[in-house]
């Protein structure tokens, strides 16, 4: 299996994807100190919440809009809002104008575009490839998006501050393309059946779609585990990079001597550097397992290795530990979402999407919890917790994985004939 043999829309989405968060990575991940700067750090914190909200919000109408109207429709949709939202933020960080307010109110509108394509996006994946693809395309994807937005950071924390107008004028551009590009390239992967319903029986329908998704044990058990997980990857740039700051003693290690700011750095560069390495290797290192024991294997040495740097101030320990959970992630991250691929129905899967897009939100709450708790709570009770957070999911996933395998294999037999 190779690139090549995947679906056009594969590759146009995965290129456009490296394309817009190459040129997004340098400008959103600053954004919450602009609006530090222009709003005061406290209306920063209350405007970026309002943004998450609303996110989270249109997220499940966009899951549904794409069930209901198909995937093209709504990606172009959204990308079209998205490509106006860009070209007045230029407009208002340009040499000519300025306007804080406003530029505020179309990171909104990007929210809501994330919200309106994200679903679509994910599920038109899963519509145009096969059950042999995904472990491949899923890895091809993770590497790319890890790639591109390592190296938009780096550029970004020199630019951001000087060449804003310059970096909204390229995301302009970009986010141009990507409208061309889905508009006369990607072919529409699903033809819902033609209903005409009025706007309170859409009302209706839609929480009808998500109560489905609900009943759907297996799915909300493998959502729940995923948040668990997910929540251990968070814990660096979080609870750990805190007390790293306030209890690892400056060390010496080779030429340079590293306290606890710096070692957080170390952690995130090696993280980077090594997922960009290995992603595309992923699929040859976890060839000759079952699907079941890398997932649950991954699960248990990324849990492990977050646990001890949760606790240890040892420079070598601390990079061994990122070393061994990194390729535990590697590994992990094609299985798990070849395995989600597999569980929504055709008529449903943007739903289904839309609800598994929660898990980054549930995930920042659980590591909000843990930053509150730490500041309690001594340093090895925190490592236990967060240990018993990771195997907590690798426990549900080692419980639910014959569920997912006998799933998997339906849609195997179906696509088969």
């Amino acid at each position: 299996m190779r690139f090549r043999d995947f679906h056009k829309n594969i590759k146009i989405r995965i290129i456009e994807t490296f394309m817009s968060r190459f040129v997004g990575s340098m400008i959103f991940p600053f954004m919450s100190i602009y609006l530090a700067v222009h709003f005061g750090a406290k209306m920063a914190g209350l405007l970026l919440l309002v943004n998450v909200f609303i996110g989270i919000g249109i997220n499940f109408i966009g899951g549904y809009f794409a069930d209901q109207f198909g995937r093209k429709k709504i990606m172009l949709l959204a990308e079209t809002l998205r490509l106006f939202a860009f070209f007045v933020m230029m407009l208002c960080n340009s040499p000519w104008f300025f306007s804080p307010g406003i530029t505020f109110m179309m990171m909104t509108v990007n929210s809501i575009c994330w919200g309106l394509a994200g679903p679509a996006n994910s599920a038109m994946l899963i519509d145009v490839s096969t059950p042999e693809q995904r472990k491949l395309m899923y890895s091809i994807t993770y590497w790319a998006n890890n790639l591109s937005i390592a190296i938009g950071g780096i550029l970004g924390a020199f630019l951001f501050k000087d060449y804003l107008f310059q970096l909204f004028l390229a995301l302009t551009v970009i986010t141009g393309v990507v409208v061309y590009l889905v508009a006369f390239f990607i072919d529409e992967s699903y033809a819902p059946v033609s209903t005409v319903l009025k706007p309170q029986e859409h009302v209706m329908q839609l929480f009808s779609n998500y109560k489905k998704v609900l009943h759907d044990r297996l799915f909300v058990l493998y959502v729940i585990a995923g948040v668990l997980i997910l929540s251990m990857e968070f814990q660096l740039t979080n609870y750990v990079g805190i007390r790293l700051s306030a209890e690892m003693p400056v060390q010496q290690f080779l030429f340079w001597e590293i306290d606890g700011v710096q070692m957080m750095g170390f952690l995130r560069s090696e993280n980077t550097i090594m997922v960009a390495l290995m992603a595309l290797f992923a699929t040859k290192l976890i060839a000759p397992f079952k699907d079941k024991s890398v997932l649950v294997g991954s699960c248990f040495v990324f849990s492990i290795g977050y646990g001890v740097i949760a606790y240890s101030n040892s420079i070598v320990l601390l990079l061994i530990m990122m070393a061994v959970l990194t390729i535990g992630e590697v590994c992990r991250v094609p299985v798990e979402q070849s395995y989600m691929a597999s569980i929504p129905p055709d008529d449903a899967r943007s739903s289904y999407m839309a609800f598994n897009g929660l898990k980054y939100n549930l995930a920042m709450l659980i590591v909000s919890i843990t930053v509150t708790l730490g500041a309690i709570l001594p340093s090895g009770i925190m490592a236990i917790l967060i240990t018993a957070v990771g195997l907590s999911g690798t426990l549900i996933y080692y419980m639910i994985t014959p569920g997912l395998d006998a799933r998997k294999q339906e849609v195997e037999m179906k696509q088969a004939g």
